[in-house]
C-alpha cells in the first residue's frame, strides 16, 4: 500500500524523523500543561466555567487554548495575546517610520521587531490575567478571596508565564520541528475538541427523534467535506495573471523555452486575516469583563460577543476583508517584483518597465484579492448559519470559521514540508497527482 510505503520513507530520513519526534514531544508538553490547574483553584468547582465556555465567543477562545481556558489551567490565556501583539506591531510597521526602518534592516531588524512583540505580549498578559480571574470568580469558581493579593499577583504571573512558555514551544517547533509552531499549537487545540464535538452531534441526532436522525448526521458530514474541499482550494489556489514574461521576447517571437507566467495567489494572505480579525473580536469580551453585570448586559458592545448575531458577523466579515488587503500589501511588493523582472531582463508585453509594471501588478493583485477576501469572509461566518439549522455549537465551529481555515492551512503547510523532505531525498511525494501546495507553496 502506498500510504505504508510513504510512512516507511519518512522514517528512513533521519532529519525528518527527528523533526517529527521533536514536534510530537513538544505538543505532548503543551497538552499536558492544559490540564495543570492554577494553584489555589478548586478543581471540583470548574463545572460552571466549563458550561460558560460551551457556547458563544468563549467557546471559540476555549478551542484556541486547547481547553485550557475552561480548565483554569496555567495555559488558560493561550496564544491569542501573542497574536494580538503581532497585529499591533505589524500595524506599526506600516505607520511608524522607526518600525519601517527596522523592517528594512534584514535579520537584525526582524529580531528587534520580534523582541518588541514579546514585550507587548507581556503587557497584554498583565491586563488579561486579572480579567481571567475576575471572570472565573464570577462563574463561582472556588479560589482565594479578592483581597488575597498574593494569589492575584502570583496567578497573573503564572498565567503570563504559561502563555510565554507556549510561545517558546511554538518557536522551538518552528526551528526544530515541522511547520509553523504557533499555527501548529493552535491547530492542536482545535483538533483536540473535534472528537468530543462530533460525538455530541451524533448523540443529539440519534437520540432526538425530531432532529432528523442518522440521515441528518450523514448529511452534515457530507456538507462538512464540501466545506473542507472549498477551504483547500482557497488556501492553495493560485491564478496566473494574463500576461507572459520571458527573458528575451522580440515581437511575436519567443526565445528560451516555454512561456512563463507570474503566479499570484487568489488568497495570498492565507489564514492570517481571519486570525487577526478574530483577535480584534475578542477585545469587547475583555472590556466587558471589567464592567458591572448591569452595565454589561445593556451595553452596545454586548452584540459583539454573540457569535450568531448579525452585528458580530458583519463586523467580523468586514475586518477579514480589510485585513486580507492589508496583509497582502505587506507580504507582496509590486515594486520589488517589477525590479526583479527588470534585473532579469524580463518585462510584461505592452507595459513599460519600472513604475508602470509595478502599477499593473498592483492592479491585478487588487482585483484577484477581492473575490478571495469575500470567500474567506463567507467561510468565516458559516458557523453562524450552521448553528441556525440546528447543529450543536461545538460541531458548528468546524463548518467554517477560524478553526477550519487554520486547520486546513496548517495541515497543508505541514504536509508540504514533509513532501519537500521526501522529494529532496528522491522519494515519491505524498500525492501521485502533483505536489501539495500550502499557504506559502
Amino acid at each position: 500500500m502506498r500510504a505504508i510505503e510513504t510512512i516507511k520513507n519518512i522514517w528512513k530520513i533521519e532529519e525528518l524523523r527527528s523533526r517529527i519526534l521533536v514536534t510530537l514531544a513538544l505538543v505532548a508538553v503543551y497538552r499536558f500543561g492544559t490540564y495543570v490547574v492554577l494553584p489555589g483553584v478548586d478543581v471540583a468547582s470548574l463545572d460552571t466555567l466549563q458550561q460558560q465556555t460551551s457556547e458563544g465567543l468563549l467557546n471559540l477562545l476555549n478551542m484556541f487554548s486547547g481547553g485550557a481556558f475552561s480548565n483554569a489551567s496555567i495555559f488558560g490565556l493561550g496564544i491569542m495575546p501573542y497574536i494580538s501583539a503581532s497585529i499591533v506591531i505589524q500595524l506599526l510597521t506600516m505607520a511608524v517610520p522607526t518600525f519601517q526602518k527596522m523592517q528594512r534592516e534584514g535579520e537584525s531588524g526582524r529580531r528587534k521587531i520580534t523582541q518588541y512583540t514579546r514585550y507587548l505580549t507581556v503587557l497584554i498578559l498583565i491586563v488579561q490575567g486579572p480579567v481571567y480571574l475576575i471572570n472565573a470568580r464570577a462563574q463561582n469558581v472556588v479560589m482565594p478571596p479578592v483581597d488575597d493579593w498574593w494569589f492575584q499577583i502570583s496567578s497573573t504571573v503564572i498565567l503570563a508565564a504559561g502563555s510565554m512558555f507556549i510561545m517558546w514551544l511554538g518557536e522551538r517547533i518552528t526551528d526544530k520541528g515541522i511547520g509553523n509552531g504557533i499555527s501548529f499549537i493552535i491547530m492542536v487545540g482545535i483538533i483536540a475538541r473535534f472528537p468530543q464535538s462530533i460525538a455530541q452531534e451524533f448523540v443529539q441526532r440519534t437520540t432526538d427523534s425530531s432532529s432528523g436522525g442518522l440521515v441528518m448526521f450523514l448529511g452534515e458530514i457530507i456538507l462538512l467535506l464540501f466545506v473542507i474541499a472549498g477551504c483547500i482550494l482557497l488556501v492553495q489556489g493560485t491564478r496566473k495573471i494574463p500576461v507572459q514574461y520571458a527573458k528575451r521576447i522580440v515581437g511575436n517571437k519567443q526565445y528560451g523555452g516555454a512561456r512563463q507566467y507570474i503566479p499570484l495567489k487568489v488568497n495570498a494572505a492565507g489564514v492570517m486575516p481571519i486570525i487577526f480579525a478574530q483577535a480584534i473580536m475578542f477585545i469587547p469580551l475583555t472590556a466587558l469583563s471589567y464592567a458591572s453585570p448591569e452595565s454589561a448586559s445593556n451595553s452596545f458592545w454586548r452584540h459583539f460577543t454573540d457569535m450568531n448575531g448579525f452585528w458580530y458577523n458583519l463586523v467580523f466579515a468586514l475586518l477579514i476583508i480589510a485585513f486580507t488587503y492589508f496583509y497582502t500589501a505587506v507580504t507582496i511588493n509590486p515594486t520589488q517584483m517589477s525590479e526583479d523582472l527588470k534585473k532579469n531582463n524580463g518585462f510584461i508585453p505592452g507595459i513599460k518597465p519600472g513604475k508602470k509594471t509595478a502599477e499593473f501588478i498592483d492592479t491585478i493583485m487588487s482585483r484577484i484579492t477581492l473575490p478571495g477576501s469575500i470567500f474567506i469572509a463567507i467561510v468565516a461566518v458559516m458557523p453562524a448559519f450552521a448553528k441556525i439549522i440546528g447543529i450543536t455549537t461545538g460541531f458548528a465551529q468546524f463548518f467554517g470559521g477560524t478553526s477550519l481555515l487554520i486547520l486546513v492551512g496548517v495541515v497543508l503547510d505541514t504536509l508540504r514540508q514533509v513532501e519537500s523532505h521526501l522529494l529532496m531525498r528522491h522519494y515519491d511525494g505524498l500525492l501521485k497527482s502533483g505536489r501539495i501546495k500550502g499557504r506559502t507553496g
